[in-house]
């Protein structure tokens, strides 16, 4: 099967990660997946919640968000309408678990590191590529942390990315456009880290149920598609910062 832009079923769109796209948080990535662009900014804050005052831990969080006019339709800033959408809660929660689930919090000190993650053009995939992008400024300010000596130990434990599988025209597919996901008979997402562990899969029937025998081949999928994107992440991480 030759999907509608001409891929693969196990090919994963064009990735694009600048490094150091903003200058003044401690970390900001640009992320784009396909037509997808997200901007990732990490920003330390010397105070934790108040569940976590006194333990000598920090804490990791997220908060996400799209610009109106980031889809075909001029959305309505949420900030006007008083209250974030459900939507917008349970996507910021999940990027926050997921890089949480990498990190050692005890090695950060009482502090937080906040990860804003802002959807400048969305095309499918937007909660996937902000934790894909979202690890890479994590690791940008926790670098800085420690060249500025604020800690001492890297508190990293994996690699963390996240893409979208389903099932399109009854046939198995990896990070799924717009175009595909408007119309996906089954709509999953999958967080995985480097060595190879879920955090976490969120998977819907769409129309009909799913059987075992699609869940292997959406796993499969998957996890071949986290292996692209960790690539990109290396490469990211190895090259010169931009601007």
């Amino acid at each position: 099967m030759v999907r509608f832009d001409g891929r693969n079923c196990d090919e994963i769109r064009e990735v694009k990660i600048t490094r150091g796209y903003t200058v003044v948080p401690e970390g900001s990535v640009l992320i784009e997946i396909g037509k997808t662009k997200v901007l990732c900014t990490a920003s330390v804050e010397e105070r934790v919640p108040p569940f976590q005052k006194g333990t000598g831990h920090g804490w990791v969080t997220a908060e996400y968000s799209m610009l109106p006019r980031a889809t075909e339709v001029r959305n309505q800033r949420e900030s006007t309408k008083g209250k974030l959408g459900g939507r917008t809660m349970e996507i910021q929660r999940l990027i926050g678990r997921a890089l949480r689930s990498v990190v050692d919090t005890s090695k950060l000190g009482e502090r937080t590191i906040w990860l804003d993650c802002d959807v400048l053009q969305a095309d499918g995939g937007t909660r996937t590529a902000s934790i894909t992008g979202a690890y890479i400024a994590l690791v940008d300010a926790v670098k800085y942390l420690m060249h500025h000596k604020v800690i001492e130990n890297d508190p990293l434990m994996d690699s963390i990315a996240a893409i979208s599988v389903g099932k399109v025209n009854g046939q198995a597919v990896v990070d799924l456009a717009y175009e595909e996901d408007s119309k996906a008979e089954v709509d999953m997402n999958i967080v995985m880290t480097g060595s190879g562990k879920f955090v976490e899969l969120q998977g819907t029937a769409e129309g009909r149920p799913f059987d075992k025998t699609d869940l292997d081949a959406f796993l499969t999928l998957g996890e071949l598609g986290i292996r692209k994107l960790m690539e990109s992440q290396n490469k990211a991480l190895t090259a010169e910062r931009g601007r």
